[in-house]
């Protein structure tokens, strides 16, 4: 049996909070590969906030691309993996749009606290968007129904 997921499977999943693990490439070396807090709607983009000059933001925009991540941490496994082309960057980060993706992480309280304690950096963050193109998911669950 596959434990490959369907389409409507794979954007939940993605859609449903996790945190991810970007990669993109890097010359002369592995490609960087980091946890990040990142939002997804069904057929949307995947969106991650990051400091417009971390590391993370220039290697994208050099790229053009990135991979993400996600991942079950609990037995039985599931995964998905998306790939594709950034589509936007937009610096700074719209003020409703960081308070979402710190309430999906941390809720709402401390969420509060979190764009409280780092509002001296909110001015150098930015917002990366990517369409997936591609997708590799499993769901082991699969091979045990």
């Amino acid at each position: 049996m596959s434990v490959t997921m369907s389409r409507q499977e794979r954007e939940e999943f993605l859609a449903a909070v996790h945190v991810g693990v970007v990669s993109v490439a890097e010359a002369s070396r592995a490609p960087l590969t980091v946890p990040v807090w990142y939002s997804y709607a069904p057929g949307g983009v995947v969106s991650v906030i990051t400091g417009s000059a971390s590391r993370k933001a220039r290697l994208i925009a050099v790229a053009g691309r990135f991979s993400l991540c996600a991942q079950s941490e609990e037995a039985p496994y599931k995964y998905v993996s998306v790939e594709g082309p950034v589509t936007s960057t937009a610096a700074p980060v719209d003020g409703d749009e960081a308070q979402g993706m710190a309430y999906r992480y941390l809720g709402r309280e401390f969420g509060d606290l979190y764009l409280a304690a780092t509002a001296d950096r909110a001015a150098g963050q930015c917002v990366i968007r990517m369409t997936p193109e591609s997708w590799l998911t499993s769901d082991f669950a699969k091979e045990y129904a």
